[in-house]
């Protein structure tokens, strides 16, 4: 997945407010970016580190720039959470992914029972719901999910084994947007609610795919599927 428009380069001043980011231009501009990013971004946040901006098509939005991406630990990490969502409707579409490459019809934001998920995939076969999120977090050399407690995540999990109760596919997929990681696992002394409820989805068959992503300046592609550590 390339990006549409050219990124802007900046260092990041400061986070704040969950939703925004003060970034110093290169010519010294200070300017405000949206964060689409409400966790706590542990492990991924370190003023003065480098940061690539998308701009904004809507001159009406307050925020004239979107946080894409930061320089940490020698390797570019995507922060942007919608990213996720758009690579893997695109990678299944296409048929990317192993075992999630036989659809014929792929779309995106579909809901069942009260929740919404962000892909759906069919074919003469069978149906498939997909809920993906955006993993940053990483302790050691293991990704971990989510880096605050998360009620809207379990919720997803909750709706997830109802799907698969209906007797319909049901895949909870991570894409860790970041390179210096092994493996993928919860984030048990964070969330042990959906550290639980996530072992729970996998006994009752729903399907985990964990996988980290390469991002760079121009775009974001997954590169490889990760262990899970429950």
């Amino acid at each position: 997945m390339q990006f549409p428009t050219t990124l802007i380069p900046g260092k990041l001043i400061r986070r704040y407010k969950r939703f925004l980011a003060d970034v110093e231009l290169n010519d010294g501009t200070v300017v405000l970016a949206h964060c689409t990013n409400s966790g706590s971004m542990k492990s991924c946040i370190e003023a003065g580190a480098p940061v690539y901006l998308s701009p904004a098509n809507d001159p009406k939005r307050k925020t004239q720039f979107t946080w894409e991406m930061i320089f940490i630990n020698h390797n570019w990490v995507g922060i942007n959470t919608s990213m996720p969502n758009l690579l893997v409707f695109e990678a299944v579409r296409d048929g990317k992914i192993p075992g999630l490459n036989q659809y014929k019809h792929v779309q995106r934001e579909v809901t069942f029972s009260d929740s919404r998920f962000d892909v759906f995939a069919q074919n003469n076969q069978e149906q498939c719901f997909i809920e993906v999120k955006n993993v940053t977090m990483k302790v050691g050399d293991e990704a971990l999910f989510p880096d605050a407690a998360t009620i809207r995540g379990l919720k997803h999990l909750r709706t997830l084994m109802e799907v698969k109760k209906a007797g319909i596919r049901a895949v909870m997929f991570y894409v860790i947007q970041r390179r210096d990681i092994t493996s993928f696992g919860p984030a048990k002394d964070i969330d042990p609610a959906y550290a639980a409820a996530l072992k729970e989805a996998i006994e009752s068959g729903v399907e985990v795919f964990a996988y980290m992503a390469e991002v760079n300046p121009t775009g974001i592609e997954l590169s490889k599927k990760l262990p899970i550590k429950i």
